[in-house]
């Protein structure tokens, strides 16, 4: 049931942001900011005290590895992690994107390696998934690519996360090394989070409803 919502949650921001279309524009940054709340406050609740119960210097240099490795997919993916993604003018992209596939998998895969053990790092990563989804379908459309290649994106970046997830619950290595490899998710989440934060509203600047968004999703990854 964990990857099969894994994926049915990239499929529901595909069909929502195929029928809605333009309408999703004006609310998409509350719910990116909802999403990166929820995403931030799991990461810190449940992930932190865990892998600082090993805590040594070395457990931050991962984090921090895992913050760098973020930054550097982003320059591939052009920030599709946390929405930021989209055409500029007539930079229209009719070829398939396979930088931004190669570098969203990556992540994608990474996020699904705690889902397991951790409920609200699964509902986080689940609510996650969904505008991000939708962003991509938008950017897919707007880059005129085919119906056979936006799909074949998606579904190939949809089983990313739920690979993830099976590759940490079935191969020796990432039980071995369980707490280094939660420390760099940490790390990428962090990263995520944080950006979609702020970059989820005009100019950087808070407004009510946002800050009452993130107070929600704050609030409901505490009690989950």
């Amino acid at each position: 049931m964990i990857y099969l919502a894994l994926l049915l949650s990239v499929l529901l921001g595909f069909a929502v942001a195929t029928l809605l279309k333009d309408r999703l524009k004006n609310n998409m940054p509350l719910l990116l900011a909802f999403s990166g709340a929820f995403l931030l406050s799991v990461t810190i609740f449940e992930m932190l005290p865990e892998v600082f119960e090993h805590y040594n210097k070395r457990f931050g240099l991962f984090i921090m590895l895992g913050l760098l490795l973020q930054i550097f997919l982003d320059f591939f993916s052009k920030g599709a992690e946390h929405g930021h993604v989209h055409v500029h003018g007539n930079e229209k992209q009719v070829q398939f994107p396979w930088l931004i596939f190669l570098s969203l998998s990556i992540h994608a895969f990474l996020e699904g390696i705690p889902v397991q053990g951790h409920n609200g790092v699964f509902y986080g990563i689940l609510i996650h998934k969904i505008p991000i989804a939708m962003i991509l379908t938008l950017f897919l459309i707007d880059g005129q690519l085919s119906k056979s290649k936006i799909a074949l994106f998606l579904c190939s970046f949809a089983l990313m996360t739920p690979l993830g997830a099976l590759a940490a619950n079935k191969i020796a290595f990432f039980d071995t090394y369980e707490p280094e490899i939660n420390a760099v998710v940490i790390g990428v989440l962090l990263h995520v989070s944080t950006t979609i934060l702020f970059e989820s509203s005009k100019d950087h600047k808070f407004n009510l409803a946002k800050l009452l968004t993130i107070l929600l999703g704050t609030a409901l990854a505490y009690f989950i």
